[in-house]
């Protein structure tokens, strides 16, 4: 009899451990669970935190307020995400477009977009603003942003900043107004796409007359981009005391090719300023 007791009095102690051990699972999971959330949110607040403090890192290897074109090393391909965009300007009318000029004797490394001065000009992405600063005889006012994407653009010929370097900005923020400073003929937006610090054509990410993007996505090959810069036109601007032989000699082609290019002969005469072809 007492043996039978013990076995019943034994078999209550293990089924009550059991069912406390349950309870006490039990009331664990879901604090398990929220530490689990605490943590994801926590990593995710570290990750946007980086992500503010260093845009795009995986593409540039430092933070620097010095150089409008921040050369980093591009990759062989990188898919840009477009989505989240806000245009620059509601204007849509483009008085020059990217390329080199004959009549500048270089390249022109962005898009002029007619605007007004005072005209609110916006953040075209989240990003971080990494320049602010004024060029007499250059870009006037400007403003640089690195985007969490990967790009990074210039808005210059401001009348007036209206960030400051190191600030946060959203796509669609205003950073700037329209205006004439710097070098320019009449108050315009010249804006730019730079990636790792190269010059893309705004054109293959923006549509200004529809004001949309081209796409989700824009598919950057270095291949592809080398080649186009390869067919490119490129202008040599005469200096005093230069000859097509002094040109030539400079640039590493032949007379012969300056005379195809230009449609030039022997007689030609040059002048100072004037914009020779070499490629």
């Amino acid at each position: 009899m007492r043996k039978s007791l013990f076995f019943i009095f034994a078999a209550l102690s293990i089924g009550t451990a059991r069912v406390q051990a349950q309870d006490i699972l039990a009331a664990q999971s879901p604090l398990d669970k929220q530490m689990e959330l605490v943590d994801s949110i926590a990593l995710r607040d570290m990750l946007l935190n980086e992500e503010n403090m260093f845009p795009a890192q995986e593409l540039y290897s430092e933070w620097s307020n010095q150089s409008v074109r921040f050369k980093s090393e591009m990759p062989d391909s990188f898919r840009i995400d477009l989505t989240g965009f806000v245009m620059p300007t509601t204007n849509t009318r483009i008085t020059d477009v990217f390329g080199y000029r004959r009549r500048r004797g270089r390249r022109h490394n962005g898009l002029d977009i007619k605007v007004q001065k005072g005209d609110t000009i916006y953040a075209a992405f989240d990003g971080k603003v990494r320049i602010t600063s004024y060029q007499r005889r250059g870009y006037g006012h400007y403003v640089v942003i690195r985007h969490n994407n990967g790009l990074e653009t210039v808005y210059a010929h401001l009348s007036k900043k209206l960030v400051i370097e190191e600030q946060n900005v959203k796509a669609g923020q205003p950073i700037g107004l329209g205006g004439n400073t710097g070098r320019s003929t009449g108050s315009h937006l010249h804006f730019e796409t730079l990636f790792c610090g190269t010059p893309l054509n705004p054109a293959l990410m923006f549509d200004f007359e529809k004001q949309d993007v081209t796409g989700d996505f824009y598919m950057f090959r270095k291949k592809q981009y080398k080649a186009a810069i390869a067919g490119e036109p490129k202008y040599h601007k005469v200096r005093s005391g230069e000859n097509l032989s002094v040109i030539a000699r400079k640039r590493g082609v032949s007379v012969n090719t300056l005379y195809r290019l230009n449609k030039m002969n022997s007689r030609t005469i040059i002048r100072p300023g004037q914009s020779i072809r070499y490629q």
